[in-house]
């Protein structure tokens, strides 16, 4: 007898039982009467699903009893956890409980899709979202201002005048220098300019004319004498063709906007009282 009172574990036992006894004392009565626990055939379809969905195959009878088990523990020790009042001064499950309440009022604003009138609007009012850029088709030559210095500019010149003369007869990738990348772009749209060459090497070629050599034109790299194949200029494809993505903004816009409304509509219930104003306006300029 006297061994079983020095186990660690009757301890816990004890004190365990102990907590919940004087839980039980000072508990609302009204937040434990409710000790049904019904697992409904939807529980156990939902149980099968995740299950097969999981490991690709149903479940055994065994595995289906150790899930409706588990379910059956996960259930009471929640309980017991609210009844004691658990979650009240855990950040992450409240953050997690708020979360919930957001999700719920998006399915009900999700439910009524828009729409093809709507969509319509939304892509001519939200243009610049669905605009597709210009696309440029360019060759180039290449000179190095660091090999050639002071020598570059009017290397630049001398070449792009026997490219504009001979332009056939002399091939971009020997004319002037080496260059990693290459020497003919196709369909690249502002951005992939930019960042291959940098925006102002972008914006230069966005002002030059189709089938005609141009230059020079300055990049991080160097000189550039640029060739236009082929442009095709910024447009707005049409509904049948971008609906998906017109969708999907519409709904994240809905969203938003009802979201604030429904918080706004909630908080008029409330008196909201923010102590120490005057600390955290300062806190939130980064005064201190």
């Amino acid at each position: 007898m006297k061994r079983w009172l020095k186990e660690p574990l009757l301890h816990f036992i004890l004190i365990g039982a102990a907590l919940f006894a004087l839980f039980y004392t000072v508990a609302d009565p009204e937040e434990i009467a409710d000790n049904r626990i019904v697992i409904s055939d939807a529980d156990i379809e939902r149980m099968m699903t995740l299950f097969e969905r999981k490991m690709q195959r149903l479940p055994t009878q065994q595995e289906l009893n150790g899930l409706v088990e588990a379910q059956i523990r996960e259930e009471i020790l929640y309980r017991e956890a609210l009844a004691m009042g658990l979650d009240r001064d855990d950040t992450i499950v409240r953050r997690r409980m708020a979360q919930k309440v957001e999700f719920m009022f998006n399915d009900l604003v999700d439910a009524a899709e828009p729409g093809e009138q709507e969509l319509e609007r939304y892509r001519v009012d939200n243009a610049d979202r669905f605009t597709e850029s210009a696309r440029t088709s360019f060759l180039h030559v290449y000179l190095n201002a660091d090999r050639r210095g002071e020598q570059v500019e009017i290397d630049a010149q001398q070449l792009l005048q026997a490219l504009k003369q001979e332009s056939d007869a002399i091939d971009p990738a020997v004319a002037g220098d080496s260059f990693m990348f290459g020497y003919a772009f196709d369909d690249q749209s502002e951005e992939q300019l930019a960042r291959m060459f940098g925006r102002e090497f972008s914006r230069s070629l966005s002002g030059l004319a189709a089938g005609s050599w141009h230059g020079p034109v300055a990049s991080g790299y160097g000189l550039h004498l640029v060739y236009i194949k082929d442009r095709t200029e910024a447009w707005l494809p049409p509904l049948a063709e971008i609906r998906d993505s017109v969708l999907y903004e519409v709904l994240a816009d809905r969203r938003k906007q009802a979201n604030q409304a429904f918080f706004e509509t909630l908080r008029e219930r409330y008196e909201v009282v923010v102590e120490r104003a005057q600390q955290i306006s300062m806190a939130d300029t980064g005064s201190r």
